[in-house]
């Protein structure tokens, strides 16, 4: 039994002539402590998927099963980090991450809690910003604190919702790179949508890729076989990189401009670039 199991999930909005389908027959199976990457254009269901997960959206058809047990809504064990940072503008950076914290852990003594609030701070780095507002931080830090209130609760599995689209490259990137870091170290169980094909790459044990909608499915799920820890640059070395990310480049193009392929041309992506040879594990730089 996988840790995180999509069965024959459905999901369609409106009624009759109106009524548009999202998602159709989506099986998904991720492993404890995987780090999987949803990749695909606009449209392709990814965040009604993400939001199913979370348990946000209820499934028309199928079932979404967490340690074997239906998410029937949110809770605790998923935590869920958007584009926007959703953050209190009242509060100071350990106030939000404090407000999570008390809603699952209240019963804790508050030199717990406060503990566990300094922890999280300074896993992202922001141990000297704990008493500023969000309008006193960049919005890569904003991004942090979001990342950090979401671990706080401890989640079973964090769901990422392109987290990191809405910043500037080096932001970008140097997050990229705290978001494996975190990985490494607490061993969370991910899910994390995204569109930068080198991100997917950098960060993932598997890429997911959906076909365009309506209807929108899996259509080819790639494994990143790259050894850890990675950097943009051991990638780059690494002779295997470029033919993961072609193709994911592939299988994008095949669906550029809303197109349905035939399944024999994502057959054909699938096999394409399977030719990866052995090579010594990439060296942090």
């Amino acid at each position: 039994m996988a840790f995180l199991e999509l069965n024959g999930v459905a999901k369609g909005y409106g009624e009759g002539a109106e009524r548009t389908e999202v998602l159709a027959d989506v099986d998904l199976h991720v492993e404890e402590g995987e780090f999987l990457c949803i990749v695909g254009f606009s449209g392709s269901g990814k965040t009604t998927l993400v939001s199913t997960i979370a348990g946000l959206i209820q499934p028309d058809r199928g079932e979404v099963l967490l340690n074997g047990k239906p998410i029937q809504g949110p809770g605790p064990d998923r935590g869920v980090v958007f584009q926007n940072y959703s953050l209190m503008p009242w509060m100071t950076v350990a106030g939000n991450i404090n407000l999570a914290v008390d809603q699952v852990f209240g019963k804790e003594p508050r030199k717990a809690r406060h503990e566990r609030v300094a922890r999280y701070i300074e896993m992202v780095g922001l141990s000297h910003a704990a008493d500023r507002l969000p309008s006193e931080l960049s919005g890569g830090m904003r991004q942090r604190v979001a990342v950090a209130r979401a671990l706080a609760m401890s989640p079973e599995i964090l769901l990422l919702d392109e987290p990191l689209s809405a910043l500037d490259a080096l932001t970008r990137a140097k997050l990229q790179g705290e978001i494996a870091r975190i990985w490494e170290q607490e061993q969370r169980t991910v899910v994390m949508i995204t569109n930068d094909v080198d991100e997917a790459i950098l960060l993932a044990d598997r890429c997911v890729m959906m076909t365009n909608g309506p209807a929108a499915r899996i259509g080819n799920v790639m494994e990143v076989n790259l050894p850890r820890p990675r950097t943009r640059k051991a990638l780059l070395e690494h002779p295997d990189y470029y033919a993961y990310r072609q193709e994911l480049l592939d299988f994008l193009e095949a669906y550029e401009g809303g197109a349905n392929p035939d399944p024999a041309v994502l057959e054909g992506i699938k096999h394409k670039n399977q030719r990866r040879s052995p090579a010594p594990g990439c060296e942090a730089a």
